[in-house]
């Protein structure tokens, strides 16, 4: 096995990726006036949240593919528990994706699901402390 590349497709054949491992995705509540199907909605969500999960997935195993390439000469090579760690990583990736820790999977919704009012725009730069707007076109 070469591994050199990454293959998506050997994590699907574990049925890592292609499952959130009990990781429960919250179902967001619908705004007033918002007129998205909520089956639409979940589907839409759960997506982007395995998207986001894929995703950190992907970066812990080139992360631990570049340390493997950049030790020294005198560490050991043994690729023995390389499965183990796959799993692991895909574990972290699941609990970082249900928690929306890399926020991959809100810009997603962002694009799939309709603009919000511009109350929930105002709730969220006053949770940050600005006074007024970054982009004042907005």
């Amino acid at each position: 096995m070469d591994y050199n590349s990454f293959d998506p497709s050997r994590l699907l054949d574990k049925g890592v990726a292609g499952q959130l491992s009990g990781t429960h995705v919250a179902p967001q509540p619908a705004p007033a006036g918002d007129s998205v199907d909520p089956a639409y909605r979940a589907k839409a969500t759960e997506a982007a949240v395995k998207f986001e999960s894929f995703f950190i997935g992907h970066m812990l195993h080139q992360m631990r593919d570049g340390t493997r390439a950049l030790a020294s000469d005198d560490a050991p090579k043994d690729r023995i528990n390389d499965d183990m760690l796959d799993m692991a990583d895909n574990l972290v990736a699941d609990q970082l994706a249900g928690k929306r820790a890399f926020g991959v999977a809100d810009a997603i919704l962002r694009q799939l699901l309709p603009p919000q009012q511009a109350v929930t725009a105002t709730n969220v730069s006053s949770s940050q402390n600005f006074t007024k707007p970054l982009n004042p076109q907005q």
